[in-house]
């Protein structure tokens, strides 16, 4: 009987520990909602858009807007601490935004301009 109570009180142990890795990592989880400043970077120089996402499950939609663009509408996804989103513009290209969640009020990632060049980006989010 010892023997089994000591098998019980480890696999208890090990239940909670693997209980609570999980309800950690599930707190981490960064729901990306919310207003965003964008620094996008050219070779041609910075450019600072606004962006607007609404996250629902691991769903993306909103806008982006740039002096250069106008505002577009967007949809995409994220996973974990990855996301991408795409936008079509008024031309027929897709800007595809590929990125990582870098905290809850900081993301990273690189732009795609429909396989004409491309950038990078930081994002800030708006208080």
């Amino acid at each position: 009987m010892m023997f089994s109570s000591r098998i019980l009180a480890v696999a208890t142990a090990s239940l909670i520990a693997v209980s609570t890795s999980v309800a950690a990592a599930q707190r981490l989880a960064v729901d990306l909602t919310g207003k965003w400043t964008f620094e996008v970077v050219t070779e041609n120089g910075t450019g600072v858009s606004a962006v607007t996402i609404a996250q629902k499950g691991d769903s993306l939609t909103g806008t982006y807007t740039s002096g250069r663009m106008g505002t577009l509408p967007f949809t995409g996804m994220v996973k974990g601490q990855t996301f991408t989103f795409a936008a079509n513009t008024s031309g027929g290209a897709t800007f595809t935004f590929s990125g990582t969640i870098i905290d809850a009020d900081h993301i990273t990632g690189d732009l795609d301009f429909g396989g004409q060049g491309g950038a990078t980006f930081r994002g800030a989010r708006t208080p």
